[in-house]
Parts: C-alpha cells; sequence; structure tokens
C-alpha cells in the first residue's frame, strides 16, 4: 500500500483542485449552485469575504462538529479544508463574468462534470472523506437514516444560503439530479486499486464533502 502513496496523494490533491475549479465555473455561469455553495456564496455576499475563504471556513467549522460525533479526520479530510476554497479562488480570479447565456450554459455542464471527475478522484484515493460529508455519515452511525439525515441537511443549507442571497436555479435542479449518477460511475474507473478493498461508492458529496 505505501507504494500507492504518493499516486493516491496526487490523485487527491489533483481531485480536490479541479473540485474548486468546478464550483468556480458554476459560479460564472450564474445558474444556480450546488445546496452548500448556495450557503458559501450567500455567507461570502453578506461577509464580503472571498467567496474561497467561506468554502474553507465552513468546512473547519463542519469538521469541529466531528468532535461530539467522535469522528476522525483523514489527511484528505483535513487537505480538503485548506485547499478547496484557494483553487476556487484562484480560478475566480482568471476567469472573469460571462455574459453570454450560451457560454454560461457551456460553463454550468462543464462545471458539474468537472465536479463529477473531481469527487471520483479525490474519494477513490480513500484518504478521508470531506468534512460535510463525514458529519452526514457520523450522525447516520449513532442511529439516523443517512438519506433522511443528508436530505434535511442539504434542504437546510440551501434554505439558508438562499435567504442569504447565494443563487438557486436550473444548475441547482442539474446538480442535484446528476452527481450521484455522475460519481457512481466514475468512482469505479478512477480510484486507486485496493488489493481487497472494493473501490468506494457510498455517499456522494454536495460539495467539497
Amino acid at each position: 500500500m505505501s507504494t500507492r502513496l504518493p499516486v493516491r496523494l496526487a490523485r487527491l490533491l489533483l481531485g480536490l483542485v479541479l473540485f474548486g475549479a468546478s464550483v468556480a465555473l458554476m459560479v460564472r455561469a450564474d445558474l444556480g449552485l450546488s445546496s452548500w455553495d448556495v450557503l458559501h456564496q450567500g455567507l461570502a455576499a453578506r461577509t464580503g469575504l472571498p467567496l474561497g475563504w467561506v468554502v474553507n471556513g465552513v468546512a473547519l467549522v463542519v469538521l469541529l462538529l466531528w468532535l461530539p460525533l467522535r469522528q476522525r479526520p483523514g489527511v484528505g479530510t483535513l487537505t480538503n479544508v485548506a485547499l478547496v476554497g484557494v483553487a476556487l479562488d484562484a480560478v475566480l480570479a482568471v476567469l472573469p463574468p460571462v455574459p453570454a447565456l450560451p457560454v454560461r450554459v457551456g460553463l454550468l455542464l462543464l462545471g458539474v462534470l468537472l465536479n463529477g471527475v473531481a469527487t471520483a478522484l479525490y474519494l477513490g484515493a480513500r484518504l478521508g472523506p470531506g468534512p460535510r460529508d463525514g458529519l452526514m455519515t457520523g450522525l447516520a452511525a449513532r442511529g439516523l437514516p443517512i438519506g433522511r439525515v443528508r436530505t434535511l441537511i442539504e434542504l437546510g443549507v440551501l434554505a439558508v444560503g438562499w435567504l442569504l442571497g447565494g443563487t438557486v436555479g436550473v444548475g441547482t435542479l442539474l446538480y442535484a439530479l446528476s452527481i450521484g449518477p455522475l460519481a457512481q460511475f466514475l468512482i469505479p474507473r478512477l480510484a486507486v486499486p485496493t488489493p481487497g478493498r472494493p473501490a468506494p461508492t457510498g455517499v456522494t458529496p454536495s460539495c467539497p464533502a
């Protein structure tokens, strides 16, 4: 397994960078974001902070919620907290707003697809879940139905984000309907093979998990 660690780390880092880039594409499309990113955008609008800072800050807060659940973060979890928002802000800095609707639609579709690839890469590295996914699985481990937990969390952050001014639209629906099938298709194909362990196919993230 040690011989594969550099490969897993490389896929983790690439996946997290691409995740941040995919969110930036969806932001510039301005046609709706994932539930968590609606919350991030709303908080950024209200605080004046860069969106990437908010993404990383919310991830850190969610990670603190792991403590009473006795969840243990992996290197992938901690890297997630530090890297996704940085990649997001870097892409936003070089990609200006786009007025043309056909281009925005293209950015949305590319962002959702890239998000699926990024999800498969970082989950397939098997180095720890993202903070948000760990929160959901931690609550499920306490006896709560994971489907209900995820639905309540997703709807809750979406509602709060919308009230704060985050963008809800067709992209929100497209992401919700497509990210699960995309991840399910791509994870087994992009995961680093590990003898005796199947490719991860569990909870697919709604954000940089």
